[in-house]
């Protein structure tokens, strides 16, 4: 009842506004990841100024975990996932998030942001750089290295996605591809279910502490749902290339909101 309560409060066309958001942030995800570039501002700026950070974030993974099981369930019909990948990426994405969640409250976020900028700014000009890279899908590693590193991509990115969240699939596919030799549409593939483990972590963090705002979660869960079923069969059907093109689109807004947050920091 205090979650329909709370719900009333935004107007119509708030939701509306929201729903919206959410339906473009999951097509986004389900492609190239980074709807967190979409959904999380729009919430911000809808939500009460007076909401707790937790609640922001916390309902922003409902919509999230919502529309990227449905991207991962179609991606996973129509390109076979690798055991010997998902196992050590989805566990330690797991324990990244819930302990990214766990301290989110303890890191400030203005001093991650100009870090995650120059990462991704490096990602953006190797990419650049290596126009064949993730257009064929060549792993590199096997055994005990491809899982240690495996690993180390699951609890490195869960835990940035615990603290902080945009461009988490993003990250989590630029990394397979350079790192693992993996293609950019494999990689999805993966990254997608790596995405929902981190989502469902954080959001069980969140929700233990009481900061989400299940109602409203769950009417834009709906919206994020659609984005991300067209995305995901947007992306099987025109594969590595397609996805590359809209993984670059999304770095480079990702650096844009970056480098704004960056700025108006030092003003």
């Amino acid at each position: 009842m205090h979650d329909l309560a709370l719900l009333g409060d935004l107007s119509p066309w708030l939701l509306l506004f929201l729903c919206t958001a959410a339906l473009v942030a999951g097509w986004v995800d389900a492609v190239v990841g980074g709807g967190g570039l979409v959904q999380l501002p729009a919430l911000l700026t809808g939500m009460p100024a007076d909401t707790a950070t937790g609640a922001v974030l916390g309902t922003n993974k409902v919509a999230s975990a919502a529309g990227t099981s449905i991207s991962a369930l179609t991606f996973v019909r129509r390109v076979r996932p690798v055991l010997a990948t998902v196992l050590p990426l989805v566990l330690t994405a797991a324990a990244g998030s819930a302990i990214g969640a766990g301290l989110a409250g303890l890191i400030p976020r203005a001093g991650m942001a100009p870090i995650v900028l120059v990462a991704l700014v490096v990602v953006g000009v190797h990419t650049l750089r290596r126009p064949v890279m993730g257009l064929e899908h060549a792993p590199r590693w096997s055994g005990r290295a491809h899982t240690l590193r495996t690993g180390a991509i699951g609890l490195g990115v869960g835990i940035y996605d615990g603290v902080l969240g945009p461009g988490t699939g993003s990250f989590f596919i630029i990394l397979m591809v350079a790192v693992l030799g993996y293609g950019f549409l494999e990689a999805s593939v993966h990254a997608k279910l790596a995405n929902l483990t981190t989502n469902l972590g954080a959001l069980l963090v969140f929700g233990l502490q009481g900061h989400v705002w299940w109602a409203l979660g769950a009417l834009m869960a709906l919206a994020n749902v659609v984005g991300g079923y067209a995305g995901a069969r947007l992306a099987i059907r025109f594969g590595s290339g397609f996805v590359r093109i809209v993984f670059l689109v999304v770095l480079g807004a990702l650096i844009l909101r970056l480098a704004w947050d960056s700025l108006q920091l030092l003003w």
